[in-house]
C-alpha cells in the first residue's frame, strides 16, 4: 500500500455551522504530482484511497497498461473524512449528521488548493464517489476537464434516502449493526436475477441456503474491517447528494459546469436507477453539447461497476486512451 499522506484543514465549518479540524488523508499513484495529467478517483461507500496495485479495489481499471494507465497519469485519491481507513480513532467523526455530500466536495477542493492543483484532467467515482464528483463539479465548475460519475446521480432520490434511513436505523438500533446493515445493503447492490444466477436456490447444508451463507459472509467481513462510526458517516454522505441545495434549478446549476460530463449508468441498477441518468442526459443535452452517456449491460445491478470491468474500460477508453502528447500537465 502506498503511504498515506495528510492535509490539515483547520476550523472547517460544516453546512450546519459546526467548526472542526479535518485531517484529510490521501494517496497518489503513477506519475508524481506536477508531472502528468491528474485523475482524482473518489471511492465508494466502503472503499478507500487504495485504488490500484495488488490490493487496490479498482485494480482492474487503474494501473500500468490498464484503462487509466499509471504510466500516463497521476492518480490522486482522497479518503472521505471519517471513513476510518487510517485506523486512527481521533479521525473518526461522531457528529456525522452535521455533514452532507457538499461538505465532502468542499473539503476535497480545499485539499486540492493545498496541493496547488488548479486543474484536473478527470474526476471519476462510483456510487457515492460519483455523487461527490457531481458536487465537486458544481462547486468548482472550471476545475475539471472530464467529470465521470459511474452508477451515481446528482441527487439522492426518495428511494435512496429511504434505504439510507433504514440503514441508519439498523446502525443505531441493531445488536450487530455493521453485520446487519451490510446484509441489508448487499440485497440492494445486486438484483434478483444476479442472485438467482449465482445461487440457484442451492443449499450449503440442510438449514442454510447458499445465498444466506453469502450474506452472512459479507456481514462478517465488513464487521472485521470497518468501524461503526465510519459506516454511519458514509451512509450520511450517500443520503445527502444534492447539487441543487441552496442553488437554482438543475439546468441552471449544470449549465455552469464547463467540464465534459460523461455519465455511466447500469441498466439493472436498483440503487441509482438508469432511467434517472437517462433523464439527466436528455435534460443536459438540450443545452450542453459536451455531455455523453454510456450504459453497462449487466444482471448484477449496482455492483456492476465493480464487476463489469471490460465493459467499463471500453466505455472509458475514449476519455483515457489519448495520445500522451495531447495531454497537458495540470497542476
Amino acid at each position: 500500500m502506498k503511504k498515506l499522506q495528510y492535509i490539515n484543514i483547520d476550523n472547517y465549518e460544516t453546512a450546519n455551522g459546526d467548526l472542526l479540524d479535518i485531517n484529510l488523508s490521501y494517496q497518489t499513484f503513477g506519475k508524481n504530482l506536477n508531472e502528468a495529467p491528474i485523475v482524482l478517483v473518489n471511492h465508494a461507500l466502503t472503499g478507500n484511497s487504495n485504488v490500484c496495485g495488488q490490493n487496490g479495489w479498482w485494480q482492474d481499471l487503474i494501473g500500468k497498461d490498464k484503462c487509466i494507465d499509471t504510466s500516463t497519469y497521476t492518480i490522486l485519491a482522497f479518503n472521505i473524512p471519517g471513513n476510518g481507513y487510517d485506523g486512527i480513532t481521533r479521525n473518526l467523526i461522531d457528529n456525522y449528521k452535521d455533514f452532507n455530500t457538499r461538505d465532502i466536495a468542499t473539503i476535497f477542493a480545499l485539499g486540492l488548493e493545498q496541493l496547488n492543483i488548479s486543474h484536473l484532467f478527470a474526476v471519476i467515482g462510483g456510487s457515492v464517489g460519483g455523487g461527490i464528483a457531481w458536487e465537486l463539479a458544481a462547486l468548482k465548475p472550471n476545475l475539471i476537464e472530464h467529470v465521470i460519475p459511474i452508477a451515481a446521480d446528482w441527487k439522492s432520490t426518495d428511494w435512496l434516502i429511504a434505504n439510507c434511513y433504514i440503514q441508519d436505523n439498523i446502525l443505531n438500533n441493531s445488536n450487530k449493526p455493521l453485520t446487519d446493515a451490510r446484509i441489508h445493503a448487499m440485497t440492494l447492490y445486486r438484483t434478483p436475477e444476479s442472485l438467482a444466477a449465482k445461487f440457484g436456490r442451492t443449499k450449503k447444508d440442510v438449514q442454510l441456503f447458499n445465498v444466506e451463507s453469502w450474506l452472512q459472509y459479507h456481514g462478517k467481513v465488513l464487521n472485521k474491517r470497518f468501524q461503526l462510526a465510519a459506516y454511519k458517516m458514509m451512509n450520511q454522505v450517500l443520503r445527502t447528494i444534492d447539487i441543487l441545495q441552496n442553488r437554482g434549478n438543475f439546468l441552471e446549476v449544470a449549465s455552469a459546469i464547463k467540464s465534459h460530463i460523461y455519465i455511466i449508468t447500469i441498466n439493472s441498477d436498483l440503487f441509482f436507477k438508469a432511467e434517472e441518468n437517462w433523464n439527466t442526459y436528455v435534460d443536459l443535452k438540450s443545452m450542453k453539447e459536451n455531455v455523453t452517456i454510456g450504459e453497462i449491460k449487466s444482471i448484477h445491478g449496482h455492483d456492476g461497476f465493480l464487476i463489469e470491468y471490460e465493459q467499463l474500460s471500453k466505455l472509458l477508453d475514449p476519455v483515457f486512451q489519448l495520445k500522451s502528447n495531447t495531454l497537458k500537465v495540470t497542476a
